[in-house]
């Protein structure tokens, strides 16, 4: 099962939108520069940190951001999978909610094992 994730990319300085490098409904790469600022005299690139489809621009060449103030917002797969229990057993703790972000190797549940 598949369901969409959606990231918000903010400014992280006061400065001046020089140019915006996509266009809503475009697919991006990690990696791929999404918008130039400019503050104090040098161009600042703002990066994206995933793969995605660009849903919203909240930003043109010539806005003048702040710090948090969103820049673009962004769309990605995030792929649901389902985990097996490597034992039979009985679920004694669910150590995690839906929804929470979880990373290879962390404790999701507490089985006790059958005997």
């Amino acid at each position: 099962m598949m369901r969409e994730a959606r990231h918000t990319i903010v400014a992280e300085i006061v400065g001046n939108v020089l140019s915006v490098m996509v266009d809503e409904g475009a697919a991006v790469v990690a990696g791929d520069t999404i918008v130039i600022l400019e503050s104090m005299k040098m161009e600042i690139p703002v990066l994206t940190e995933f793969d995605g489809v660009v849903r919203d621009v909240a930003v043109h060449a010539g806005d003048v951001v702040g710090p948090s103030d969103t820049l673009v917002i962004l769309e990605s797969m995030k792929m649901e999978i389902p985990v097996l229990a490597e034992v039979a057993g009985t679920v004694t703790e669910v150590a995690v909610n839906p929804g929470d972000a979880i990373r290879e190797g962390d404790v999701i549940a507490i089985i006790e094992e059958s005997k």
